[in-house]
């Protein structure tokens, strides 16, 4: 297309060459698609994507084309698209046993939480392993609820904590909610995002508000006791919202005070995304009690953990509780490799390195496009809102779903969240260059001034 041709810094090169695709088509996969699986399953494009190839931060449709990922298959892809080290020791799992479940034993599994276990806080190094990030919230809670004997649970508005039955009342979008029962003991307290807290005045003032909010609901919607607080240190789904620095320090001391724990869901944050430190809570120098992963820990295998001190973890030796997949091996050996390159190759510090980058390259199209009403983040894990309005924070719902399709068509994914769908999700594998960084933010000043008109 025509807006492609002005562009200065093409996509970098790459050294991996696609095995021609040779199986069906295009549009008999969509046809297949449309008449065997759920209709709840929706395409992020007007003309679907069909993607067949990977490799590192790079996606491949059937024909060949290359695209710059900037979604990660949903913050998922960590340390690159079938990263070679991480294939090689997964296939060599494959070709000795696929499964066997824990009531066996086998190595993996301990060496997988012993490694999450140095990456932890002194204390939390007892872990469970599940398949996806729902799971592990669903067993966070329970586990909760069980050591400190309360029911009410604490989640912050906006926030995204998974879909299935139990975990669709602790996600606070009515987008995600379907009507039906749920949500029995929770409660949503004031979101402390500074781009839209609904209290006026500078951020410590706003902190204090939110907390009092936070204390206000205690009282007078719960029996003054907590089963737990949960919170992402940095709202995935809810458009990469966070909190003022000292939010997290006494909305945590506010739920101990009150008989709860505290439940970081890092999900989207951990393994250095963030670039500062390995988890997303460090940024806020607080320990929670319990800690959910899932997505990166796996690098796109179905794969999932709980990790906490073992006083709260032997409530579940209480009765018998078991998953069938949690902890199999091909997933322990994925999972394991998938940490291991994370730390040999650095991507901590290059998640910093590069998202810094980013973020300046992205506060710089702020500074030339109206549209952009708020860039914010950490790290790798980066959103920008789009506004028709920056008095009115009016979200352009319309212009993100146009800014989506041109940088499509000019070789780069992005992916779309918050509440009204207007913050472009920009949380790339965390093996993006700098090179790769400019050629995504030369795409977006393009496709701005393309909607611009």
């Amino acid at each position: 297309m025509n807006v492609a041709m002005k562009l200065t810094n093409p996509m970098p090169p790459c050294d991996y060459t696609p095995t021609p695709y040779k199986g069906i088509s295009k549009q008999e996969a969509l046809k297949l698609r449309k008449q065997y699986l759920n209709p709840a399953i929706f395409h992020i494009y007007k003309e679907p994507l069909m993607l067949v190839d990977g490799y590192m931060q790079y996606l491949f449709d059937e024909t060949g084309r290359r695209y710059l990922d900037l979604l990660a298959g949903i913050v998922t892809i960590s340390v690159g698209h079938c990263h070679p080290r991480v294939i090689e020791k997964t296939k060599a799992q494959i070709d000795r046993i696929q499964h066997s479940t824990t009531i066996y034993l086998h190595p993996l599994i301990g060496q997988l939480a012993e490694k999450l276990a140095t990456k932890m806080p002194k204390g939390l190094e007892v872990t469970y392993f599940v398949n996806s990030g729902s799971e592990a919230n669903d067993l966070a809670i329970t586990m909760a609820r069980l050591y400190t004997g309360n029911w009410d649970v604490l989640a912050l508005e906006n926030c995204y904590h998974g879909a299935i039955y139990s975990c669709m009342g602790l996600t606070s979008h009515h987008t995600w909610k379907f009507p039906i029962a749920h949500g029995d003991g929770v409660h949503h307290v004031a979101n402390p995002d500074p781009y839209r807290t609904l209290f006026e005045g500078p951020p410590e003032a706003t902190v204090g508000k939110s907390i009092e909010a936070l204390k206000n609901t205690i009282k007078y919607s719960t029996p003054g006791k907590v089963a737990a607080f949960i919170a992402e240190p940095i709202q995935g789904v809810g458009g990469t919202t966070s909190a003022p620095k000292d939010y997290f320090r006494q909305a945590y001391e506010a739920v101990r005070s009150h008989g709860g724990l505290c439940i970081a869901d890092e999900v989207q944050t951990g393994f250095g995304r963030t670039g500062d430190n390995y988890w997303g809570f460090q940024n806020f120098d607080v320990v929670p009690d319990i800690v959910t992963m899932a997505k990166g820990i796996g690098n796109g295998i179905p794969l999932a953990a709980v990790t906490t001190r073992r006083e709260i973890a032997e409530v579940l030796a209480q009765r018998i509780h078991f998953n069938t997949f949690g902890g199999n091996p091909v997933s322990m050996a994925q999972g394991l490799a998938t940490l291991e390159v994370i730390d040999e190759e650095n991507l901590q510090a290059n998640s910093k390195k590069v998202g810094t980058h980013l973020l300046n390259g992205l506060k710089k199209l702020q500074a030339s496009h109206s549209l952009i009403g708020d860039v914010r983040g950490q790290g790798l894990m980066l959103g920008m809102e789009l506004v028709k309005d920056r008095k009115t924070r009016e979200p352009a719902k319309a212009e993100t779903l146009e800014l989506l399709e041109v940088t499509r068509e000019m070789g780069v994914l992005l992916g779309k969240g918050g509440l009204n769908g207007n913050v472009l999700r920009i949380k790339p594998p965390m093996c993006i260059t700098t090179a790769d960084a400019d050629f995504a933010i030369e795409v977006m000043d393009q496709a701005l001034k393309s909607i611009k008109g």
